[in-house]
């Protein structure tokens, strides 16, 4: 399944590592440390120059995301579920 994070970018549902608030960068040291690891590591998109409300982060990707990481949260249980639900008729036929 796919979640769409703003603007024209949708990614896999299970390419995502953690979905992060962006007030959580400035909370916690170990955190900041994190996030300027994986910028280095991996490549940086910016979906919106307008407002980051989120960061997502893939294997690849770090997303600074214009919706809210409640929302994204979301949208990956609808998508966790629904694909819980898939495999359950599956194996039921």
């Amino acid at each position: 399944m796919f979640i769409h994070l703003g603007g024209d970018v949708i990614i896999r549902s299970k390419e995502i590592i953690a979905i992060l608030d962006r007030d959580v960068q400035d909370m916690s040291v170990v955190t900041k440390a994190y996030l300027k690891t994986e910028k280095e590591r991996k490549k940086c998109t910016v979906i919106s120059q307008d407002f980051t409300k989120s960061i997502v982060i893939t294997d690849d990707v770090v997303y600074f995301s214009p919706v809210s990481s409640l929302t994204l949260n979301k949208r990956a249980q609808v998508v966790s579920d629904l694909e819980i639900q898939t495999s359950i008729e599956e194996d039921v036929e």
